[in-house]
């Protein structure tokens, strides 16, 4: 599976779909942000279990602040719709896989 670009309308029903979801915040111009992109990708190819969703936050103001985004990239993990770990910065995917199991 792929990641989903994620907005206000979608992504309650992301969450309430899918056992375990992955948010990557992200902005285009962030440098950060583009190193990570790639490691969510391969994750969401990898994990057909979990749902990725990649919300701009240039373009998705209100959820970043919803979600207390202040730096990014931010990766956030939902589990049974509540969130269970957060992460800022950018890290290497064993990281990132380890904040999801």
């Amino acid at each position: 599976m792929s990641s989903i670009k994620i907005n206000q309308e979608n992504l309650k029903s992301l969450i309430e779909n899918n056992e375990s979801v992955l948010l990557d915040f992200y902005a285009d111009w962030c440098g950060p942000c583009r190193m990570v992109g790639p490691i969510v990708e391969e994750i969401a190819a990898e994990n057909p279990d979990i749902a990725v969703g990649k919300i701009n936050v240039d373009e998705e103001g209100e959820l970043a602040a919803e979600y207390g985004v202040f730096s990014i990239p931010t990766l956030v993990v939902i589990k049974d719709g509540e969130v269970v770990s957060r992460s800022v910065g950018a890290k290497p995917k064993e990281q990132i896989l380890a904040l999801i199991k």
